[in-house]
């Protein structure tokens, strides 16, 4: 099953990631990995998820987070109260990805899909990995989903979702 605007976010998603600190801002020094329930957490928020078959490869790298960094201000202009990037990378990874390319705090939290369950489930897969894809969802409410149809990055980055806010 996919997502589709007007349908509701699904129930107990639960991601993994690792709280970004300031004791803890080198990428060479690891938190602790902890769940984080999307669908408790955004249930009353405006959230952008976007989600990379893989952090640090060359198209997600260079072509899709940059986007959401360089427009995060943006996002936020537009009522967007969280923006978050998923992929199957696990949690000590997905962290590594977030310090090197100097996000911090909680601007864009980097979150992994477990075994690709969530990404499974609404049949957004690559492989055994996350799918390239992004979705708002509005208190609840998916407002736009998106699967890139082909490679490279368009209707998931983020000036198409800017575009759709």
């Amino acid at each position: 099953m996919s997502l589709k605007p007007g349908d509701a976010f699904p129930a107990d998603v639960v991601f993994q990631y690792i709280p970004w600190s300031e004791d803890k801002a080198d990428a060479k020094v690891c938190g602790i990995p902890t769940n984080y329930n999307a669908s408790t957490e955004w249930a009353d928020k405006k959230v952008v998820l976007f989600s990379v078959p893989g952090a640090f490869t060359p198209t997600c790298s260079e072509n899709h987070l940059p986007g959401y960094i360089q427009n995060l201000a943006k996002l936020k202009e537009k009522g967007v109260d969280v923006v978050a990037v998923i992929a199957y990378n696990d949690p000590f990874v997905m962290s590594a990805w977030g310090k090197v390319n100097e996000v911090k705090g909680d601007d864009l939290l980097f979150l992994t899909d477990p075994e690709a369950r969530f990404s499974s489930s609404i049949g957004w897969t690559s492989g055994e990995r996350t799918g390239r894809y992004a979705i708002v969802v509005d208190h609840g409410k998916v407002t736009y989903a998106q699967l890139e149809p082909e490679k490279g990055v368009k209707v998931s980055g983020a000036d198409a979702v800017l575009a759709n806010l």
